[in-house]
């Protein structure tokens, strides 16, 4: 969809007393590519948008005039000062209704009045043009339009991911260097008294053998010639 195309979708209301500006708002807007429904007053205003003024409450519409036709509008752009109801009295009627005050409303003046102009802008209005208007802010209005029209997008909801936990390894006793010496000087220690028992040992044998400690074998008596001569 071309930008052409986005603009003509949006429909203006044009709201003004004097028909000469009143034509030049509807010039400016169509130029633009806006649809525009133009009235003369704040009043016819609010019949087309659903709205009836208060003075016109007395008397029934009739079903037969186009004026009472509801549309849908897309921005209001109005006059300040208008006879019966004035633009600001227009703003304040559909701020306050709970099924127009979404919609933008642009207020134009001939008048520079700062005070005026402040207080349409603290009560609701997007823009205030003074007069004559221009091409130039007729384009200011795309922004309200489409800050209007956007949907709001939902932002996905990210559900942050469980931390996984690392459990720790079961932790290993630690060898303390006391331990390992007192392990090993056990170890070489016991190897050592059993040696020094095997060679004690042998040094004994082998002292007993040399000192005579052992008995010799025992030996027959050896007689002598002569005490064999005897017997004979």
């Amino acid at each position: 969809m071309t930008v052409v195309d986005a603009e003509s979708r949006f429909h203006v209301l044009a709201v003004d007393d004097s028909i000469i500006d009143r034509k030049l708002i509807e010039m400016l807007l169509k130029n633009s590519s806006y649809q525009v429904t133009t009235v003369d007053s704040g009043s016819k205003a609010l019949e087309l948008l659903g709205l009836r003024d208060e003075a016109a409450e007395s008397s029934p519409p009739s079903s037969s005039s186009p004026d009472h036709q509801e549309i849908d509008v897309n921005l209001i752009i109005t006059d300040y000062c208008m006879p019966g109801m004035t633009g600001y009295d227009l703003l304040k009627r559909v701020k306050g209704s709970s099924s127009l005050k979404d919609i933008p409303v642009v207020i134009m003046s001939s008048e520079n009045v700062p005070a005026r102009i402040n207080r349409c802008l603290e009560d609701g209005a997007e823009e205030f043009f003074l007069k004559p208007v221009k091409l130039a802010d007729m384009k200011k209005l795309k922004s309200h339009l489409l800050k209007k029209q956007q949907p709001r997008k939902c932002q996905p909801q990210i559900q942050p991911e469980p931390e996984q936990r690392l459990e720790a390894p079961p932790a290993q006793p630690a060898h303390r260097p006391e331990e390992a010496l007192a392990e090993v000087t056990a170890d070489g220690a016991t190897t050592a008294v059993s040696d020094c028992n095997g060679s004690n040992k042998r040094k004994a044998a082998a002292m007993e053998q040399q000192e005579g400690l052992t008995p010799p074998e025992s030996t027959k008596p050896r007689l002598s010639n002569s005490s064999l001569a005897v017997e004979t």
